[in-house]
């Protein structure tokens, strides 16, 4: 065993100096027109295509990374750059990380290329799981997927809410009940390969902020997908399904979580892959306000000097430096366990997402007080970060939730 150590390889930080260039000469200058215009920022995915940042191959590489943390630095330096459009980008590693949690070999190798396209024609991919009436509650999903033995075909009928690239994706990763009595543990997800009728891209959101990623409702009208689309395959999907109704009536006991309480095996363990990932892009907010606050009171003078020299000041962006240090070594150790096969026993995917989420909100918030009237204005990049970051106590998991993942792990309680 080498000696312990907190720097970074020679590879990770090629890697963080390759994404933060292209995240400061090709992010930030686009980022003001497609927030303001709302539109998915087509030109620079294909500028990101060209040069190998969007593409399976170059996840893959992160992904190799034995230390589990090449993933966390590309997006921290990426959404420092602007998150809508960081978002825009690595929407469709979201899909991946589904295909990657349920599906088989073989699977992975024919979907997750699809997801992107190529170089000439990019591609982007959603992940379909929270409904309207089942956002963190994913037990309650309605969407169905009925299975007919003699076609050897599913056929999936629902609605999804809050899909990032839904309806504009090629490949549609979508979570389904194949068996409601199971609750959360009778789920699967299925691909939904591109151009498969009866799925529609529906009603897109217009958002507070993340302005630049297309969320949308999807519909899902007898979609009709082949057996092979079953991510996992029905042999395993049976296995499960077999052990959950075995067990189905010791959880409906006296002191039991009843079905609806599981875990989602489909959805879930994305979440649970994905957690670290969102944590660095939300610290990657952070950080990029946090410099932006820093440089103007350094440049800013009143009352005879820069506002910097005022505690009032110093002391507030000295708190946002410290928390993004700490908030940082979160994610990275969530990242390295996840990586290295590790439990998270004391919920430490969800802590990381917790803080990183929490801390893009203040940190933003700070900015824009810093700068004052300024950075109530569009004329400086603060207010559009303040808009981004909150939506990061919210989705893939809201502070709630992390919270009571977190409880649940260090009690091993069914803390409700």
């Amino acid at each position: 065993m080498g000696p312990f150590s907190l720097g970074l390889t020679e590879e990770q930080r090629d890697l963080r100096d390759w994404v933060h260039g292209f995240a400061a000469d090709v992010v930030r200058p686009a980022a003001a027109e497609w927030d303001e215009r709302e539109e998915t920022p087509w030109p620079v995915i294909r500028e990101a295509a060209k040069i190998g940042l969007y593409g399976f191959e170059s996840l893959a590489d992160m992904y190799g990374d034995p230390t589990g943390l090449s993933l966390q630095i590309a997006n921290e330096e990426l959404f420092w750059g602007d998150a809508g459009i960081g978002m825009a980008l690595f929407g469709t590693s979201l899909a991946v990380a589904g295909i990657f949690s349920a599906g088989t070999p073989d699977q992975l190798a024919e979907w997750v290329p699809q997801c992107y396209g190529d170089q000439q024609d990019p591609k982007v991919a959603a992940f379909c799981v929270s409904e309207p009436d089942a956002g963190s509650d994913v037990a309650a999903m309605r969407t169905r997927a009925r299975y007919d033995e003699a076609r050897d075909q599913w056929t999936l009928s629902g609605q999804k809410a809050w899909i990032t690239n839904g309806g504009i994706a090629g490949v549609h990763v979508v979570v389904a009940s194949v068996d409601p009595a199971l609750g959360a543990r009778g789920q699967a997800a299925f691909i939904v390969p591109p151009g498969t009728p009866g799925l529609e891209g529906a009603r897109k959101i217009r958002k507070l902020g993340l302005r630049a990623s297309h969320t949308a409702d999807v519909f899902l009208d007898d979609v009709r997908v082949p057996g092979h689309c079953l991510l996992g395959g029905g042999e395993k999907l049976e296995a499960r399904l077999a052990r959950a109704r075995e067990g189905a009536a010791e959880r409906r006991g006296p002191g039991g979580t009843g079905p609806g309480r599981a875990k989602s095996q489909a959805a879930m363990a994305t979440f649970e892959v994905s957690r670290p990932t969102v944590g660095a892009q939300a610290l990657g907010i952070a950080r990029a306000a946090y410099e932006y606050a820093l440089e103007y009171a350094d440049g800013r003078v009143a009352f005879g000097r820069p506002i910097v020299e005022n505690q009032s000041i110093a002391f507030a962006l000295a708190d946002v430096r410290t928390e993004i240090e700490a908030v940082r070594l979160l994610i990275w150790q969530a990242a390295w366990m996840a990586r290295d096969g590790r439990t998270f026993d004391a919920g430490q995917g969800s802590m990381a997402k917790l803080r990183a989420g929490e801390l893009a909100v203040s940190a933003t918030e700070k900015a824009v007080q810093v700068l004052g009237g300024a950075g109530y204005s569009r004329e400086h990049p603060v207010e559009r970060m303040y808009r981004d970051a909150k939506i990061y106590t919210i989705f893939e998991g809201t502070s709630e939730i992390q919270r009571l993942v977190i409880a649940r792990a260090i009690t091993g309680r069914q803390i409700r």
